[in-house]
């Protein structure tokens, strides 16, 4: 850890974070000890504690900020996940059991040459944890990882990914953040291996006093590679933040890269905020394509008058919209158990957000009413 400076804030990977929460886990003592989870039987796969000094800690990448740090540092244990079979296999991975107090966590996930699989981590219940996320795609290999965020209001979890991907390998990445106080979770993706590719998607919903941050960094390495970049959020009540910062290097020995990256994000009522940052660095001229773009807005106006004038109230004109919206995302998983659990928490929070937006209204209206009374009584004194 001190081979990194003090965090002040002023630093541009620390710059939005609400650094107050998130403190004890980049200075702070953290327990490392190994914490019990669930996870399905799959054949194909296997899941283990492992020492941390086993051979494949340290091959996907190594800490590239003081939290990491922190917490490669206070692990005992590593849990080690091992995609075997060429047959699509799905291992669903649960981790509800932390408490209050600062964690560290480390999970590796390494998919053998030419095998084929999913990997569905998913976090529930209270957590003040940080966590490396090492990720080791081998050559011919097709992988997806997915990590969904479903943590108490009070949460606050930090995750850093590193993923190295092979020869003619493919990885989809999947970040969904729904729940949580603070969620920081930052990949980043090597395409080490000619031919190799990445799919990364995000989804995220950030309701009153939510923070959720993502920063995906695609390193193209070596010729021949493919990236798409896709994270898509929306923002509902008073001081809702998200951040999305993408990073994507082509570098000198890229030839032939092809790559994209877009964010894009739907704003549903006042006091949010969406930063939005695509950045795009190349260092060889013989590339396929590269690009980027990033947009925040309000609801189309179009879209709902076009809806309610076929008898579509208002309300489910939005949650249609918002819907469609984020679907795109969601259908990109791979695992129609996940989509269908995703597409109803989406709904659920469309609804929580139709709930806000109608006790605004009513605030609104009585605050209205009462000025309007005020002001009658002054007329008539």
């Amino acid at each position: 850890m001190t081979d990194f400076p003090a965090v002040t804030g002023r630093e541009f990977e620390w710059k939005f974070a609400p650094l107050d929460r998130i403190r004890p886990l980049i200075e702070g003592v953290l327990d490392g000890s190994p914490v019990a989870f669930q996870y399905s039987e799959s054949a194909g796969t296997t899941v283990e504690w492992v020492d941390r000094a086993t051979a494949v800690v340290g091959v996907a990448g190594t800490p590239e900020d003081r939290a990491s740090a922190n917490a490669w540092g206070a692990v005992e244990k590593v849990l080690q996940i091992r995609v075997t079979s060429e047959e699509a296999e799905e291992l669903l991975v649960r981790r509800e059991h932390f408490d209050q107090n600062p964690r560290a966590a480390h999970v590796v996930i390494e998919a053998l040459p030419n095998s084929s699989g999913t990997v569905i981590l998913e976090h529930r219940g209270d957590a003040d944890l940080s966590e490396n996320v090492e990720i080791v795609v081998g050559e011919g290999a097709q992988l997806t990882v997915v990590t969904v965020q479903e943590w108490n209001d009070s949460a606050v979890h930090v995750s850093s990914h590193f993923a190295t991907v092979g020869r003619d390998a493919n990885l989809r990445h999947v970040i969904v953040s729904l729940g949580g106080g603070v969620v920081r979770v930052n990949p980043s993706i090597h395409l080490a291996g000619q031919g190799s590719s990445t799919d990364a998607f995000g989804l995220y919903f950030a309701d009153a006093g939510q923070y959720l941050e993502q920063r995906p960094y695609i390193d193209h390495q070596a010729a021949n590679t493919r990236s798409r970049v896709n994270y898509k959020g929306a923002l509902q009540g008073a001081k809702a933040h998200t951040v999305w910062v993408g990073d994507v290097l082509i570098g000198p020995h890229a030839d032939g890269t092809d790559s994209y990256e877009q964010n894009r994000n739907l704003v549903l009522s006042d006091g949010t905020r969406a930063d939005s940052i695509p950045n795009l660095e190349i260092e060889t001229g013989n590339i396929v394509g590269a690009g980027h773009a990033s947009s925040t807005g309000r609801f189309d106006d179009e879209q709902l008058f076009y809806l309610q004038s076929r008898g579509i109230s208002e309300e489910e004109a939005r949650r249609l919209v918002v819907r469609g919206f984020l679907a795109e995302i969601i259908t990109q998983i791979g695992s129609p158990a996940l989509e269908e659990r995703l597409t109803a928490a989406v709904e659920a929070e469309l609804v929580e957000a139709e709930v806000v937006r109608a006790a605004a209204g009513v605030a609104s209206d009585a605050a209205a009413a009462a000025s309007a009374d005020a002001a009658a009584a002054g007329a008539a004194s």
